[in-house]
């Protein structure tokens, strides 16, 4: 079962189909693995990883996803989830065996899942963005290696299937360290449980690992779950006896001053809602969804609007997920008409961007970010110029971590898919590319 669900949470939009060639094999000009079909109105849907070119070793950060309603003629969707976006509206993960999620549903077989809308909507009565399937963000496929698998594991949503306590609280400062997250959200102690792993010692463990993650991440939000029930009885007494001490740990950490909070899934679910008796059925993972995502919004900034990546932000950094730098005003110009430009980050004034309520992405202040000339085209320059409230200077900061222009519905794209220090950011048709995603950091 799930260990880590979520350091943050993601739903995926705004994806630019592009019709690829009617051939055998489908897919030909990137690696593709572990494809897994799904139907829908009479399309099928096929998701399958990207093994990274050059790789010696199986790094997988996206996901692709490409349709086709004869099986001839291929339509490709882009990337709906990837290793770049963070600090958006929803929290999902990659389903693999052994998984608990909340974004995604089993049909079926827990070892066989389908990626749907139906988490998001159950969660929030409507559909995914751009009616897409909620998509977390990944990083790369791993597991403990006593498991002799690969499975699914998502960045900044942090997957982990099959992972025990221990070994999460053994990599949660690298992971917290490298993804910086907004939200964290913890189903954790299942697998200790199924495992008989120090089972009266799971606690205290627990416990240890909060005071990492909060030690290591004090600005994040931590979602604590009451774990959902077993239908073996022995296990059942321990999940029972393991939840009863939660409410008092997670209590101590907030009379700490630790952001904490927690979260009962255990009521949520039956034994009927369990396919195999651990893992849920596809309605069980649609009451998962409504318990995280409720909680989620009582908690003001840890999500967003639906499809709107949150409220606003005050001297944050906008990290390009491709380049890992900055979007920067070169030399701390305040001259109108500076164009902007990818630069390592290092915090300056010149990198520190609020986000207001009117959508304006403000530096230096009282500079705006603005499409030049109130331009719309592909190509068109972002710049600094004084704020004047018009369109092309307002921005959506969306859930699967693209900004689009609200006047052009482009998005801001490191040209040409640079990474180098001095790349132009333009506008662009919104394609998922790890070019047009960005992060948020403190």
């Amino acid at each position: 079962m799930l260990a880590l669900l979520g350091l943050a949470p993601v739903i995926a939009g705004g994806l630019t189909p592009t019709v690829a060639r009617a051939d055998n094999p489908i897919v030909q000009t990137i690696y593709t693995a572990d494809p897994a079909p799904l139907v829908h109105n009479g399309r099928v849907y096929l998701y399958t990883g990207h093994d990274e070119d050059n790789s010696t070793w199986f790094t997988m950060k996206e996901w692709r996803v490409f349709s086709s309603d004869d099986m001839v003629n291929w339509t490709d969707h882009g990337s709906p989830l990837s290793l770049a976006v963070r600090n958006a509206a929803y929290n999902g993960s990659v389903p693999a065996s052994g998984s608990t999620t909340f974004g995604f549903v089993a049909n079926g077989s827990p070892s066989t899942p389908s990626l749907t809308c139906t988490r998001c909507r159950a969660a929030t009565g409507s559909a995914c963005g751009s009616g897409w399937p909620a998509a977390a963000t990944g990083s790369t496929w791993s597991a403990p290696s006593s498991t002799g698998r690969a499975t699914s594991a998502t960045t900044t949503t942090r997957a982990t299937p099959g992972w025990r306590i221990d070994q999460i609280d053994a990599n949660i400062t690298g992971w917290l360290n490298a993804y910086q997250p907004r939200t964290v959200l913890l189903h954790i102690g299942t697998n200790d449980i199924p495992q008989n792993y120090q089972v009266s010692t799971a606690p205290d463990r627990l416990s240890a690992l909060i005071d990492r993650i909060t030690g290591t991440a004090p600005n994040a939000d931590v979602f604590v779950a009451q774990i959902i029930p077993l239908a073996n009885s022995g296990q059942a007494a321990a999940v029972r006896t393991f939840n009863a001490a939660l409410p008092g740990i997670v209590q101590s950490k907030v009379n700490a001053g630790k952001r904490v909070h927690l979260v009962d899934q255990h009521s949520a679910l039956t034994t009927a809602d369990l396919i195999d008796g651990v893992h849920p059925t596809a309605a069980g993972y649609d009451k998962m969804a409504a318990v995280w995502y409720r909680a989620l919004q009582s908690v003001s900034g840890s999500i967003g609007t639906p499809g709107s990546g949150g409220g606003t932000y005050q001297n944050v950094q906008l990290v390009g997920a491709g380049s890992g730098r900055c979007l920067d005003v070169p030399n701390g110009s305040t001259t109108n008409g500076t164009a902007v430009q990818l630069y390592d980050c290092w915090g300056g004034t010149m990198q520190r961007w609020t986000y207001t309520s009117a959508r304006q992405l403000q530096v230096l202040g009282g500079k705006c970010l603005d499409a030049s000339g109130r331009g719309t085209a592909n190509g068109t320059s972002v710049i600094v110029w004084d704020c004047t409230g018009q369109p092309n200077q307002q921005w959506n900061l969306n859930a699967d971590g693209m900004i689009s222009g609200v006047q052009s519905g482009r998005c801001l794209d490191a040209a040409g898919y640079g990474t180098a220090n001095g790349t132009r950011i333009n506008l662009w048709d919104c394609h998922g590319g790890s070019n047009q995603r960005w992060s948020v950091r403190a």
